[in-house]
């Protein structure tokens, strides 16, 4: 009884101090503002990506399941357990990447939608008269598939209590994108204070979002032959690897302790190459400073 107590206290200890330096929790049920601007981001992240019903640790579970089955690959084709060890942590990030380039491609198309839908709102609410919610949801019928359950989910909730202020908290949410937090305070300062600047604001803002917009095209189609780039520098040498397997006695090869060596040597180099030019080729992101 004894030792099972002590087990038990140990178990807490070690997991008051795992939860503390990885998520900076103080006690048992509430984490620190830190922890929850952590988990905020990874929330966002996950909308961003159109994966707003899944969950973190649903990501991680995938991330293990990829790994396990590119470890089995790994060694049944290297025939070592150290090369297998290092291509399962290495694939462990094909998810989050695949992830990535989801919600880079979800958030590109969103920038481009956003002054089209600025300047209809724009004209909705001056020349044909329209409120400022109706305009906002009316032309949030026309919106890409993508985008267009965060529009639903913020109409149903202005039908529901028919206050504006939480019907674009809804949109935001079901969004995560700065553009569309500096759309929907646009609008909802100038629909609970009024005014007849709104038309002026609006362009402004749509112009804003296209310059952004039409500067992001320019970057990447000057990126295109770079990106073309890695994508061969990380494929050609695992076919070169492959081709050797089949060579002379190049499966033997790999087997030995050198050729092992040699093997986790080229994986990490790849790998370290293939981040570092991703980080010379990302392209600056704007911050949420509206997000509830």
């Amino acid at each position: 009884m004894t030792a099972l107590l002590l087990a038990g206290i140990g178990a807490l200890g070690a997991y008051l101090i795992v939860t503390s330096v990885l998520f900076g929790w103080r006690d048992l049920r509430r984490p620190s503002p830190r922890s929850a601007r952590r988990r905020r981001r990874v929330t966002d992240w996950l909308v961003q990506a159109g994966l707003g019903e899944v969950r973190w640790s649903e990501v991680a579970l995938l991330c293990i399941v990829v790994a396990a089955g590119a470890f089995l690959v790994a060694l049944a084709v290297l025939g070592g357990i150290v090369p297998a060890v290092v291509a399962a942590a290495a694939a462990m990030a094909a998810p989050v990447l695949s992830s990535r380039s989801r919600r880079r491609r979800r958030m590109a198309a969103a920038q481009e939608v956003w002054p089209r839908l600025i300047e209809e709102i724009r004209v909705l609410t001056g020349s044909a008269g329209m409120s400022i919610p109706q305009a906002l949801f009316h032309t949030g019928r026309r919106v890409p598939a993508d985008l267009r359950g965060a529009f639903d989910a913020a109409q149903r909730e202005w039908h529901l209590t028919t206050r504006f202020d939480r019907a674009l908290a809804a949109l935001k949410s079901g969004l995560a994108d700065p553009t569309a937090d500096a759309a929907c305070e646009t609008l909802l300062v100038a629909h609970q204070v009024g005014g007849i600047d709104l038309d002026r604001r609006l362009i402004d803002l749509a112009d804003d979002r296209l310059a952004d917009v039409q500067g992001r095209k320019d970057a990447r189609a000057r990126q295109a032959g770079a990106r073309f780039a890695r994508i061969f520098v990380l494929v050609a040498p695992a076919g070169m690897a492959l081709v050797g397997l089949g060579i002379g006695d190049g499966r033997a090869a790999y087997s030995t302790a050198a050729g092992q060596a040699l093997v986790v040597a080229a994986i990490l180099v790849t790998l370290a190459c293939w981040v570092w030019a991703g980080q010379i080729m990302r392209l600056p992101t704007d911050r949420r400073v509206f997000a509830e």
